[in-house]
């Protein structure tokens, strides 16, 4: 990747894990409490989403700690080369306790994936946050999680119901079944495959879900087409939007 494209993101981390943090406020309709806060760093300044561990709410499938998931989710956008996952990481020292910090994405916020699917120039884009919902085992993908920026970047946030060790798929993107999955993007998966889970996403999670998240890696790999939603299962989040 050219050196102009590194060095926003790298910009990004550097505020994420060194600058001073402040509160603004809590974001609405969260089931658990996340915060909208303000950065700033040698005259640096920038907003991110900051979710605390202290304000989860405790779940029968999940353990603790879902902001170390969202942590581990922009590992895997980054170890797959996509850049669909805003920076993100974790801060030990925080005003409301350990937590996961992420950029926060100045957004369109009208537009969610049931709008974005209807404007063909960020459809494969949605096609990439699909295949990365595979891998990632998300849980709970709806429709408001796809934001797009003003270059058109489509991203996918809220990622802290991913990488279970059982399938607990449940997504709105469901339009692409039956497609062969592009082949750039299954190359990338079988790299990542081969080349095993790196250190700086595994840390994140237990040895079931790193083991479960390689063999979602081959599986995907070798399937090589959008799945339909299985019969069994409740393959839809609530709310869808």
């Amino acid at each position: 990747m050219p050196e102009d494209e590194r060095q926003p993101a790298a910009d990004a981390l550097d505020l994420l894990s060194r600058g001073e943090v402040e509160v603004e406020g809590r974001l609405p309709w969260s089931s658990n409490a996340s915060f909208v806060v303000s950065l700033c760093l040698d005259g640096v300044s920038g907003r991110a989403v900051y979710k605390p561990g202290r304000g989860e709410r405790a779940l029968w499938d999940f353990p603790g700690g879902l902001y170390r998931r969202e942590v581990a989710a922009y590992a895997l956008s980054e170890a797959l080369g996509w850049g669909i996952v805003p920076e993100t990481v974790l801060r030990w020292e925080a005003p409301l306790g350990e937590g996961s910090l992420q950029r926060f994405v100045d957004a369109d916020f009208s537009e969610h994936y049931f709008t974005l699917l209807e404007q063909p120039d960020v459809v494969d884009a949605l096609r990439t946050i699909a295949v990365f919902d595979l891998i990632a085992n998300n849980a709970d993908r709806k429709s408001g999680h796809c934001l797009v920026d003003a270059d058109r970047h489509v991203w996918g946030i809220d990622h802290g119901l991913c990488f279970h060790e059982d399938p607990k798929l449940r997504t709105v993107i469901w339009d692409f079944a039956g497609e062969s999955i592009p082949e750039p993007l299954v190359a990338d998966i079988a790299r990542l495959a081969t080349a095993g889970v790196p250190e700086d996403l595994s840390r994140w999670l237990t040895t079931s879900e790193v083991d479960a998240l390689h063999r979602r890696l081959a599986a995907v790999a070798h399937m090589g087409v959008f799945p339909d939603p299985h019969p069994d299962t409740r393959p839809y989040p609530w709310p869808l939007v």
